[in-house]
This record gives structure tokens, sequence and C-alpha cells, in this order.
């Protein structure tokens, strides 16, 4: 039984960290976070469903207890659990009770290249009036607050954020290939997946990001100015004005192309004033302030870069590689 889980780190300045001096903390927010989906492989000894799902809520509180929290967006990196069954018993009392002793391993580790990060292992006993109460009660006594936790985030945070440097100037390269052939989605979703918590690289990556939305910006303004204009000289009429203004209404108001948009649109607003005998009410978005500019494209470049992420396929990890950490 194989289950995902995403869970996302939520990286405090003050909290259970410590990397380079090139690696600070800024701020607890989307843009600081690492996702960790938590893989759950087969088990060598199969553990009831309800275990397993319990073992899996356990773990999210394990994580909570550090304050991480929970996200919807996927990654490569994981925490796997893989419970050993130590030994299991059946006492000679009345009523008769099943007693299991699980030691359960977590790895954290890069799910496509295999590599395992940080490993630790937990232990604990249950009691039940059957085998599947017992391993409830066994995966309901794992501590969340156990003292080998701490150092197993620890590690695991270090490596991830290592390998985020290490990618930094080859994914920054990629992007700004792939926006020349105009791929600007999947160039914003290289960059924006750096978590500010990887300082050196977010920072790079944040001054390759918006050049590219700039271009992006640019690139769709000019399609879409290109197609108003088509769609109008088909058919200059009420309607086909607010069809116009449909096409328009999401470009960018910082697009290079925006003084050349404003002029079609007094054409426009002439020929409707001249039919409908009133101003046709469109009007483009507003510029941010110059100030606002940088913080509203890397925003809005993180959206486009979401997006895109969630539109791919699901992810598969190298299991075969996996199944040698334990």
């Amino acid at each position: 039984m194989n289950k995902y889980i995403t869970l996302t780190f939520a990286f405090l300045l003050s909290t259970f960290f410590f990397v380079k001096a090139q690696n600070t903390l800024g701020k607890t927010d989307d843009a600081g976070r690492l996702a960790l989906n938590i893989f759950i492989p087969d088990q060598a000894e199969a553990i009831p469903e309800i275990a397993a799902s319990l073992l899996r809520d356990r773990i999210t509180q394990m994580l909570t207890s550090y304050s991480l929290s929970g996200s919807d967006e996927g990654g490569r990196f994981i925490v796997v659990p893989v419970v050993s069954v130590l030994g299991k018993e059946v006492t000679a009392t009345a009523p008769a009770m099943t007693v299991v002793s699980l030691q359960t391993s977590l790895y954290i580790g890069d799910g496509y290249q295999g590599i395992k990060f940080a490993t630790t292992s937990l232990m604990s006993k249950g009691v039940g009036q059957n085998e599947t109460k017992a391993y409830i009660d066994a995966i309901r006594k794992l501590k969340v607050n156990d003292p080998s936790i701490q150092p197993f985030i620890e590690n695991g945070k270090k490596k991830i954020i290592e390998y985020y440097n290490s990618i930094c100037d080859f994914n920054i390269k990629k992007a700004n290939t792939l926006a020349g052939q105009n791929n600007f989605d999947e160039a914003m979703f290289l960059l924006t997946s750096v978590p500010e918590v990887a300082k050196a690289c977010y920072d790079k990556s944040m001054d390759a990001v918006s050049p590219i939305f700039k271009k992006a910006i640019d690139f769709r303004c000019a399609q879409s100015l290109a197609k108003a204009k088509s769609i109008w000289s088909a058919s200059q009429d009420v309607a086909t004005a607010n069809t116009v203004a449909e096409e328009l209404s999401n470009i960018d108001p910082n697009a290079s192309c925006v003084g050349e948009v404003n002029k079609f649109v007094s054409l426009v607003n002439k020929r409707v004033l001249e039919l409908d005998k009133r101003e046709w009410n469109f009007k483009l978005k507003q510029q941010q302030d110059a100030v606002d500019i940088r913080k509203a494209e890397i925003r809005a470049a993180r959206d486009i870069g979401v997006a895109y992420g969630n539109n791919q396929p699901k992810t598969v990890y190298n299991t075969a590689v996996i199944r040698t950490w334990w």
C-alpha cells in the first residue's frame, strides 16, 4: 500500500535549525517552506489498514509539533516510515490480550535519486483485545516529541538546502533557456520552487525570475493585443467590443505594449461611442507603485509556477533504490 501525503516544512527563525551563514531564515510564509512528501511503502509485515492510516496521521503530528504544517504541493524530498514487528504474543490472561512490539524507522531522502539524508528509529509497544487494536495502540504510543526527532529533522533540512544550493546555477541557466523558447511557466516554476530558507539560491533565483516574468508579460501582451485587433477588425460593434475587453483584461499593466493597447482601446471606445452614444467602460488594470513592482512580480511568478506544477504528472519515486535504505 503506497500512500503519499504532502507536508510542508515551515522554517522559523529561532526553531531547531542551524546551517551555513549564507542560509538564513526570513519570515515564515509560503516562500520559506520546503515540501516533503510522506511516502508509506509496502511493509515487510503487513499491518492493518486502519493502523497504517494512523501511522500517517502520527507522523503528521510529529512534524506539526516541530512547527511544520501541511500543504497540497508535492516535491522530490520524502519522509519514509518503515514499521518492523519485533515481537508479537498473546497473553495467557482472561480475556486474552495481544501484545506487539514495533520499531518504526523514519528516513528523509531524495525520492528521485534515492539518496538518504537522515534516519532515526522509534520504539513502541501496544496491547489490545485483538491484533489490530494492539497495532493501533502501539502506533498511538509513538512519541511526537521524542528527542531523536529534532536532530533527524535538522539533518534532513540541512541536506535539502545543500541540494538547492548545489543545483542553483544549473537551474537558473535552464530557466533562461526555457524562457528563450517561450516556455515561461516552466521557467518560473523552476525558479520559484526554491524555498526562502535556501537563501543563497533563493536570492539568485528571485533576481533571475524578474526579467523572465517581464518577458512573459510582454509576450502575452503582444499576443492578446494581436488577437483583440483581429477580433475587432472582423466586426466593430458593441458585442465585439465586450469580447475585446475580455481578451485585454488579463494584460499586465507593466507590460511594454500597454501604450499601444491604450491607443487601441481609445479607437474602440470612439467607435462604441458612435454606435451606442456612450463611452466604453473598459479600463486596463492600474500599474503598481514602483516599490511594489518587484514583490508583485515575484508573487505573480510564483502563482504561475504553482499552477504549472499542479498540472504536471504525479511524482514517481525511485522505489527500487529507496528500499535499500532499510
